[in-house]
């Protein structure tokens, strides 16, 4: 539960975090704004005294005889120095001559005047105009005239239609109060309502967010961790071979997690979360009694190897002695260096990397090392960019700092056999362009010939099956790169049995490899190569690429379950091809795939 439960905690709190920077950005702008020019007052008149009420003004009696309709009410007051009354009707109101009883109208040239002797600035007063209904004006549910000023502050002055009262002076400091008052309050109609829906979700979703980060904070932290880990109580881990027998024993203190444990003894699994239970890569097998799965082990492993016994090292606790499999411990515990060889770019946004090992290194197909990405802080002209992607590079904005502050890991694919490279360690890497680029891919693009790297690995269990049966390879992005070195590996050892391999890209300009695939589609009979664009046109398939294989092979493939499937691509690609493939039926143990989440 705690995975989703972060997964909604970020998203609402991104939400949250956008209004209240409106609440607190509104809040400092309109303490900042003269108060006197919000509330109209700098050329605002002070109403003079009323003069003496005439002797000759009607009586109530004989007001109410004049009248043609029903008044329930009278009032007394002054238009400019004319004395008036005001009646009011079922329906409405109207002005009448104090003295002669004859009903008047407020109209344009009379607003005017009013508004004139209302306004003490140095502005001309334009014609008045009348309005039904004005937001400026909207504490008062009445047609109003409208007179506006050319004075610097724009000012206009709001007239009742009915009574000739000024209402309102308004300027624009006020409207720019206004603007900020209804991001404010979130009424974005009216502007007066603190009880609208808006409001108070958002007050909601802020309470949910402070209840929800208290459960996870007591669901994320172990209490053992505030006490030093010399007073913990001891326990032991047992890392244990592929026969169950016991090849090492790692001292950990209770509270601890195996990821941790194996961390402090020198032991570093793979992780590009650092521990997060995000990434889904520290996976450990239990050997003897296996805990429940955590809400992390449900939603990144799948359930083949949950019932395998396999868990998030991050978030298994050592509690009072654990026995897992991690295979090969040395594995862990060796740092590998090595030189960049060569850099090389392919597209605009992948390049190819390649290392020299200090000594030579076996690496499977399908496998990744770990980058050690150290803290830097390096401007974006540091990378070199050949002429012909300068434009790319210009339109994606990708200038600026290049900043990580602390160390990190990133997983590489190796994109060819070791044995084919000549021992190095090839790799494909992708640069996302934007504000706030990788870290890791910032990391590999400002690599130059002949610098010094470190690295840990190789892990993985993302590998070809034995057998031949008929394989299908879906890939996008630098998912190229471990379906590559597949199938240099499936055609070096001479394999016979149909290749399909499907790679999606946006455009020809982002696709690597592409001649290299097209040779060995004419090499090999056995090898089907398609590329898949989804925003240019082209004599192959377009769309995503996990349609175009549905469409263009598995629709009408007379058996899939013959067919084995190997994906690897941008974490919404692989989602997408995933669910295709289960929606066809085909069973999760016939699709092999790898996953970073990064």
């Amino acid at each position: 539960m705690s995975h989703w439960m972060r997964k909604l905690h970020k998203w609402i709190g991104l939400l949250i975090a956008i209004q209240f920077l409106l609440w607190m950005g509104s809040g400092v702008v309109m303490s900042l704004l003269d108060a006197g020019k919000v509330q109209g007052r700098e050329f605002r008149i002070k109403p003079p005294a009323p003069p003496t009420w005439p002797r000759d003004a009607l009586d109530l009696s004989a007001l109410l005889a004049k009248s043609t309709e029903g008044v329930s009410s009278v009032t007394s007051g002054w238009v400019l120095e004319r004395p008036v009354y005001q009646l009011q009707g079922d329906k409405r109101s109207w002005l009448v001559g104090a003295v002669d009883g004859r009903p008047f109208a407020i109209d344009a040239a009379l607003a005017g005047a009013i508004a004139r002797a209302s306004y003490s600035g140095k502005g001309q007063a334009g014609i008045a105009r009348l309005l039904d209904y004005s937001l400026e004006a909207r504490a008062h549910k009445e047609p109003v005239w409208r007179v506006d000023f050319d004075d610097a502050d724009e000012t206009s002055v709001y007239v009742s239609a009915r009574s000739g009262k000024v209402l309102e002076h308004r300027n624009s400091t006020w409207r720019l109060f206004d603007f900020f008052w209804m991001l404010h309050i979130m009424d974005y109609s009216e502007r007066t309502n603190f009880n609208n829906p808006l409001l108070v979700s958002s007050a909601i979703g802020g309470l949910w967010m402070a209840l929800s980060g208290v459960w996870l904070l007591f669901a994320s932290v172990r209490l053992a961790e505030f006490v030093p880990a010399r007073l913990r109580r001891r326990s032991r881990i047992h890392l244990v071979g592929s026969a169950d027998a016991e090849s090492r024993s790692v001292d950990a203190a209770a509270g601890d997690t195996v990821f941790q444990a194996l961390a402090r003894s020198g032991l570093q699994l793979p992780s590009n979360c650092g521990g997060g239970q995000s990434c889904g890569l520290c996976e450990v097998r239990c050997v003897g009694k296996v805990p429940a799965p955590t809400a992390a082990d449900r939603a990144l492993l799948p359930p083949h190897k949950l019932d395998a016994g396999y868990r998030l090292a991050c978030g298994l606790p050592v509690g009072h002695g654990v026995d897992i499999d991690v295979g090969d411990p040395a594995l862990l515990a060796r740092e590998h260096t090595a030189v960049v060889s060569s850099v090389k770019a392919l597209t605009p946004f992948l390049r190819e990397i390649s290392l020299r090992p200090a000594r030579p290194l076996a690496c499977r197909p399908g496998a990744y090392v770990q980058m050690h990405v150290p803290p830097y802080a390096r401007d974006a002209s540091h990378i070199d960019v050949p002429d012909d992607h300068r434009d790319d590079w210009h339109k994606a904005g990708t200038g600026g700092q290049l900043v990580n502050d602390a160390p990190l890991r990133r997983s590489y694919s190796v994109a060819v056999p070791v044995e084919r490279a000549d021992g190095h360690l090839v790799f494909l890497v992708r640069f996302m362009p934007g504000e706030r680029p990788g870290r890791g891919s910032s990391y590999m693009y400002t690599l130059k010939p002949g610098d010094a790297v470190s690295f840990s690995g190789p892990y993985g269990e993302f590998a070809l099956k034995p057998g031949a049966r008929e394989k299908v390879f879906i890939g996008g992005g630098a998912g190229m790169a471990p379906l590559r070195a597949m199938i240099h590996a499936l055609f070096a050892q001479g394999a016979s049995e149909p290749v399909h391999f499907w790679y999606g890209a946006r455009s020809r300009r982002d696709a690597p490899y592409v001649e290299e695939m097209a040779a060995f589609a004419a090499r090999y009979p056995n090898f089907d190569w398609r590329l898949v664009l989804s925003e240019e046109g082209g004599a192959g398939p377009t769309g995503f690429v996990h349609e175009a294989v549905r469409d263009g092979l598995l629709r009408d493939h007379p058996n899939l379950a013959l067919l084995e499937f190997y994906v690897c691509g941008p974490p919404a690609m692989l989602a997408a091809t995933r669910r295709m493939l289960q929606e066809l039926g085909v069973e999760d143990g016939m699709v092999a795939f790898d996953d970073f989440k990064v």
